[in-house]
């Protein structure tokens, strides 16, 4: 069972915190609104970020599988299961 004690400092370190986030809200949102094209920095950055995803994809492995089938192969018990084979070139 709770404690009057605890439930007010819980309540307390509730409204802090509350009072904190608000706080830093407005302190984020207090500035002018300045409306300028500013796309060079985001479509320097997204260049960027495209190359390194191209470069990582163009020299990853590829597997090409030719030529597989499944062949029917026994276990030790003789009971069969299917497995696939494909002829590397």
């Amino acid at each position: 069972m709770e404690t009057a004690m605890t439930n007010t400092r819980s309540k307390i370190i509730a409204a802090t915190l509350a009072v904190a986030t608000l706080a830093g809200t407005f302190a984020a949102t207090s500035g002018e609104a300045q409306a300028r094209p500013r796309f060079g920095t985001g479509l320097g950055i997204g260049l960027a970020v495209g190359a390194l995803a191209g470069a990582t994809i163009a020299t990853s492995p590829v597997y090409v599988d030719r030529d597989c089938r499944y062949v029917r192969r026994y276990n030790r018990w003789g009971e069969p299961r299917l497995i696939k084979v494909c002829d590397d070139y």
